[in-house]
């Protein structure tokens, strides 16, 4: 661990098409350009030494750092402090709007605010995660990083032309660049690097970088204006809004499950997934989010995006169903699982994986997913037409003739198919769902056979999915295993929150998936899963408790384990995946199902505290 910084030892900057972490010691260490599932130019994140990075630090041996979001936007500064001085960098990405392209900017300005600082800066691109070698050429103005495919990166100065000259420049046998920048208190300089430029390197005069910054500002809090939240976490809720929204990519409105690949989720441990993808299941869930806090027109783009896959494969008979479980940001379904084996992994932890073999799946939950999230929609105006229902009819009509399968479960395990509770309760969801959506739009429907497979799965979970033994519902037919993602099960109706047999089943999740708050997926060890190693609490599942425990009445109680959960949160609020034994955050960083999960939580805790 001692060459990688901690997972939450990052921030996020995004630009709606991209996305790049940036260290606590002032280092761009992943940055895919020029979306979110393309290669990456800086990997540094899961290989130091054959990823690529870009570095702004002080060259002192000793320094504090700190590290904050200018309120309401994401424009990050990574504040320095030494005896003889203190600086920051100003980092964010001009947003690119909704016409995709391969032109993406990062501007980083470095600043003195107090005595001197040397700086040294270090730009070192690996293209294509590594797999390219590059030729560094210098310009009058700034200079242009090459890759063997023709794809470049371009370094442009902010400075004014008269400015006194400040930077010792030194290229390496790498093709890198190397700088040193001394500041004293009140000046400034910076770069800004850009893919795809439509021209030479060149200066950037300080009022042209006023005016990118003034933009990008205005741009978030106009955004960020939008937001109804007015409850109790609002800082928090903001903050997770913000995270949503830098993650979602604006061409085609998906939300990518998170901005990273094949951070572990054990230290050492082979479940390291490539996340930068858009899940049905996470994404249906964005609309709760967004809907909730006020976003109708993100909410409106996503279930678009979601409209035109459910076209695009209605009446396939394919293994998977005519949904697959995840899709690349532009509807394609290409997500061929492959190795990078020239890359060590986070902290060694291979392999680095990119790509996902579970798309191919068999998840029969995310039928449900996706007709709640458009039937919510349909509560809050967002309509769908003719075409729409009629590939929706499509979807139901295979639902109803394979709903009673074994399939792979939301978790994606890799140990074989299961008759999966989750799976049943959200089909269940499905025909419920478009039962009332039928009826309040007066649309055709096969409504008697609807009605006929809703009752079957109720009356089959209840008979299945019920264990005596343990006075709960259990993960699968012929287990007695629990797992949270049963939580959800009052959530979307299927039991009652005061039902007795959904309350002791909050007390049995209680008492054996509840570390001090913190909340497992499941128990492998009682569950195989066809994976070695362990992992960690789940956040999401976190949420998902606090949310389950306000519905049942447990105000208390839930307000307690939600207070707890931001105390896991990082410096700047932001969550990855799991949490380990040590406080540690693991996984792919940030993760979007945990910021939603967390939104969810806080609205209907507010909702109920406020009812009480």
């Amino acid at each position: 661990m001692e060459d990688y910084p901690l997972i939450e030892n990052h921030g996020l900057l995004g630009d709606l098409q991209t996305a790049a972490l940036v260290t606590t010691d002032g280092t761009v260490d992943w940055l895919c350009l020029p979306r979110f599932d393309s290669p990456s130019v800086f990997g540094a994140l899961l290989d130091k030494d054959n990823g690529g990075h870009c570095t702004v630090r002080p060259r002192s041996a000793t320094y504090a750092t700190r590290q904050l979001y200018l309120p309401d936007t994401a424009i990050l500064v990574t504040r320095f402090m030494t005896e003889e001085g203190a600086g920051e960098v100003l980092d964010f990405m001009p947003v690119t709007g909704t016409t995709v392209t391969g032109r993406h900017q990062l501007v980083r300005m470095v600043r003195c605010v107090r005595g001197t600082m040397t700086f040294e800066i270090e730009i070192a691109p690996r293209f294509d995660y590594g797999r390219l070698s590059h030729r560094l050429h210098l310009a009058e103005h700034g200079a242009v990083f090459e890759a063997d495919d023709g794809t470049r990166l371009t370094v442009h100065p902010i400075r004014e032309p008269d400015d006194d000259r400040l930077l010792d420049v030194l290229m390496d046998q790498q093709d890198d660049l190397h700088f040193t920048l001394t500041l004293e208190a009140g000046r400034q300089r910076g770069m800004v690097l850009e893919s795809d430029a439509d021209g030479p390197p060149r200066q950037i005069r300080l009022a042209e970088y006023q005016r990118l910054f003034d933009h990008n500002r205005a741009f978030w809090r106009s955004w960020l204006g939008q937001s109804q939240y007015s409850g109790r976490w609002r800082e928090t809720v903001e903050r997770s809004a913000i995270t949503l929204k830098l993650m979602t990519y604006a061409p085609s409105g998906a939300l990518v499950a998170a901005p990273t690949a094949a951070l572990p989720e054990q230290l050492g441990g082979e479940r390291n997934w490539d996340y930068r993808f858009t899940w049905i299941r996470d994404a249906s869930f964005s609309v709760y989010a967004l809907l909730g806090l006020g976003f109708t027109e993100e909410a409106r783009a996503f279930i678009q995006w979601l409209s035109n896959r459910v076209r695009e494969r209605a009446g396939s008979d394919g293994d998977s169903g005519p949904l697959n479980i995840m899709y690349r940001v532009d509807g394609s379904s290409d997500l061929d699982e492959q190795l990078l084996g020239h890359w060590e992994g986070y902290a060694g932890s291979a392999p680095v994986r990119i790509g996902n073999g579970a798309a191919d799946q068999l998840q029969l939950d995310i039928y449900g997913e996706a007709l709640d999230s458009i039937y919510f929609a349909h509560q809050h105006g967002i309509q769908v037409g003719h075409r729409g229902w009629g590939s929706l009819l499509t979807n139901l009509d295979w639902l109803a003739d394979h709903w009673d399968q074994a399939g792979e479960g939301l978790w994606e395990t890799r140990g074989g198919r299961k008759h999966f509770t989750y799976g049943r309760v959200m089909s269940w969801a499905a025909f419920d769902r478009a039962l009332r959506l039928a009826e309040a739009n007066g649309r055709p429907a096969s409504t008697e056979r609807w009605h006929r497979a809703r009752d079957e799965i109720y009356d089959q979970i209840m008979a299945k999915g019920w264990s005596e033994g343990r006075q709960a519902f259990v993960q699968h037919y012929g287990s007695d295993v629990l797992d949270s993602s049963l939580l959800r099960m009052a959530t979307v109706g299927f039991i009652t929150p005061q039902d007795p047999m959904w309350t002791t089943t909050l007390d049995a999740m209680e008492q054996e998936l509840v570390s001090d708050s913190l909340v497992y997926r499941y128990n492998p060890e009682a569950s195989p899963d066809g994976l070695r190693g362990s992992e960690g609490t789940f956040s999401l599942c976190t949420f998902m408790y606090v949310d389950a425990l306000a519905r049942a009445g447990r105000l208390d109680r839930a307000r307690l384990v939600f207070e707890k959960m931001m105390g896991y949160a990082n410096h700047l609020g932001l969550y990855s995946e799991e949490i380990d034994p040590t406080g540690r955050q693991l996984g792919n960083f940030p993760q979007a199902f945990t910021h939603l999960a967390l939104i969810d939580a806080a609205i209907t805790l507010d909702t109920a505290l406020d009812r009480r």
